[in-house]
C-alpha cells in the first residue's frame, strides 16, 4: 500500500482530495516558500533594508527560477528544515551573487515555511468550502422536496417516532453550515504571516522590522499577528480543528447512509455504488464507508497534532517535525470527505415504499409516544404512560396491531390521526424548510 492514500496510484480515486492534494506537494511547498522570499525581499527593499534593486532582482527570479525539489532533499535531511537547502540552491540559481546575499535576510526558516503554508491552507479552505457549499445545495434540495416525507427516526438503531427525510437531510446539512459561517473568522485570526526571526525577537531583522511584517501581510493577503507564533500552535489548530469537525460531520452522514442502504432497510438509493469481486448482488455504500474512515482517521491525528503543541522554549524541533506528519494528512483527509460527500449527496435518492413499509412495521408502537400524550388528555401522566407499556406488551404478545388495540380500549380516540406517521412528524418539516431557507441564503452569497 502507498505510503498516503491521497496520491496513490491504486487509492487515488477512493480518496480523491482533487486540487488541494497539488497544494501539499513539494513543488507547491516550493513555490509557496519563494514567494514568501520575494515577498520579504520587496518589503525590505521598499524600506531600504536591502537595496531596491537586489529587491528587484529577487522578485523576478522568484517567478522566473523553477527550483527541482530535489535537489534539496540531501540538504534537508541533514539541517531538517528545506530552507537553508532552498536559498543556497535559490542563490545560485539568480546567478548574480551581488543580489542572491540579500536572499532571506534575517529570516528564519520556521518564518518562511509558515508563511508558506498559511498561503496553501488559505487556497485548500477555498476549495473546500467550494465542495461544500455544492454539497449543501444537494442537501437542501433533499430537504425541501421530501420536508413531508414521513420515515421512521431511529434511537439506539431502533425505531423511535415519525420523522421525515427532508428533516434527515437537514440534520446532515445545518452542522455544514454553521461550519461555513466560522470561516471568516478563522480565516481573519488563523491565516497568520510569520516574520519574527530565529528566536522570535526579530533581532536581525532591524528596528523596521514590525513594518516590513505588516508590509508583508498585505502583499500575502494574510493578517498581521504583530507578534511572534513559533511555539505558540494554536492558529493552525483552530485551523486543523476545524477540517476534523467538517470530516466528523460528513462521517456522521457516512454512517447514516450506510444504515439506510442497509439490507432490510433500504431506505434510500445511493447514486453509485461499489461491486464485490465474488457476489454479484452487492451495492456496497463506497462513498459512505469512504467518510467514515476520513473521520477516524481525522480525529486520530488531531489528537497527536495537540501533543505537539506543547513545546519547549521558543521553537521545539521534534513537536514541529510531529507537526508535518499530521497536518498534511488532516488536511487531504477533508478535501477529500468533502469532494466525496459532494458527489454523494447529488445522488442520494429516498425511497418512500421502504419508508412506508418501515412505518407500518412494528405493530404501529412507533406511535406510542404519541398515544400516551393522546392518554395523558384523559388520564394522570403516569398512568397513561403505563396503559401504553400495557398495550405494547399486548401487542408484542399477540401480534395485534397497538391501532387495533387502541380502538378496542379507548374507541374514543381519533386513531387515524394518531397513527397516521404524516399527522406525527411534529417540527421535522419546518425543520427542513428552514435549512433549505438557510442554504438558499448561503447560495445567493
Amino acid at each position: 500500500m502507498a505510503a498516503s492514500v491521497f496520491d496513490s496510484q491504486i487509492y487515488g480515486d477512493l480518496f480523491t482530495s482533487g486540487d488541494v492534494g497539488r497544494l501539499f506537494t513539494d513543488t507547491a511547498e516550493t513555490r509557496a516558500m519563494l514567494l514568501v522570499e520575494g515577498a520579504l525581499a520587496k518589503a525590505q527593499g521598499t524600506r531600504g533594508v536591502i537595496p531596491e534593486l537586489s529587491a528587484a532582482a529577487i522578485g523576478r527570479a522568484v517567478m522566473e527560477v523553477a527550483m527541482d525539489p530535489g535537489s534539496i532533499r540531501k540538504a534537508t535531511g541533514q539541517n531538517g528544515v528545506p530552507v537553508p537547502g532552498l536559498v543556497a540552491a535559490f542563490r545560485a540559481e539568480m546567478n548574480a551573487p551581488e543580489h542572491a546575499q540579500y536572499v532571506h535576510w534575517g529570516a528564519t526558516s520556521q518564518d518562511i515555511m509558515d508563511t508558506g503554508l498559511m498561503l496553501r491552507l488559505r487556497q485548500a479552505l477555498a476549495l473546500i468550502e467550494d465542495d461544500l457549499k455544492l454539497g449543501i445545495t444537494s442537501l437542501a434540495k433533499l430537504a425541501r422536496d421530501h420536508a413531508n416525507l414521513p420515515m421512521p427516526a431511529r434511537t439506539y438503531g431502533q425505531h423511535a417516532t415519525p420523522t421525515s427525510f427532508g428533516a434527515v437531510a437537514a440534520s446532515w446539512g445545518q452542522p455544514l453550515l454553521d461550519l461555513l459561517a466560522e470561516l471568516p473568522v478563522l480565516r481573519k485570526t488563523c491565516l497568520l504571516i510569520s516574520l519574527t526571526g530565529a528566536a522570535g525577537t526579530a533581532g536581525a531583522l532591524g528596528p523596521q522590522a514590525a513594518e516590513i511584517r505588516a508590509e508583508m501581510a498585505k502583499a500575502l493577503g494574510l493578517t498581521n499577528p504583530e507578534r511572534s507564533w513559533h511555539s505558540d500552535r494554536t492558529p493552525l489548530l483552530r485551523l486543523m480543528d476545524w477540517m476534523v469537525r467538517v470530516n466528523l460531520a460528513l462521517g456522521k452522514l457516512g454512517e447514516d447512509c450506510t444504515a439506510l442502504v442497509q439490507t432490510g432497510i433500504g431506505e434510500i438509493s445511493l447514486g453509485e455504488a461499489g461491486a464485490s469481486s465474488t457476489m454479484p448482488q452487492k451495492q456496497n455504500p463506497v462513498a459512505p464507508a469512504s467518510l467514515v474512515a476520513l473521520a477516524r482517521q481525522g480525529t486520530g491525528l488531531l489528537s497527536i497534532l495537540h501533543g505537539a503543541a506543547l513545546q519547549q522554549h521558543q521553537r521545539d524541533g521534534a513537536a514541529w517535525f510531529s507537526e508535518w506528519l499530521c497536518l498534511p494528512q488532516i488536511v487531504l483527509g477533508t478535501a477529500s470527505a468533502a469532494r466525496i460527500a459532494r458527489d454523494l449527496c447529488a445522488g442520494i435518492t429516498p425511497q418512500p415504499a421502504a419508508m412506508g413499509a418501515a412505518l407500518a412495521s412494528g405493530l404501529d408502537m412507533i406511535h406510542a409516544e404519541a398515544l400516551s400524550f393522546a392518554l395523558a388528555e384523559m388520564l394522570p401522566r403516569p398512568e397513561a404512560q403505563a396503559r401504553v407499556k400495557t398495550l405494547c406488551q399486548e401487542a408484542g404478545d399477540t401480534q395485534t396491531s397497538l391501532r387495533d388495540l387502541v380502538s378496542r380500549d379507548f374507541p374514543a380516540l381519533d386513531t387515524d390521526r394518531l397513527f397516521d406517521p404524516a399527522q406525527q412528524l411534529g417540527n421535522a418539516p419546518a425543520e427542513a424548510l428552514r435549512f433549505a431557507g438557510k442554504a438558499a441564503e448561503l447560495a445567493q452569497d
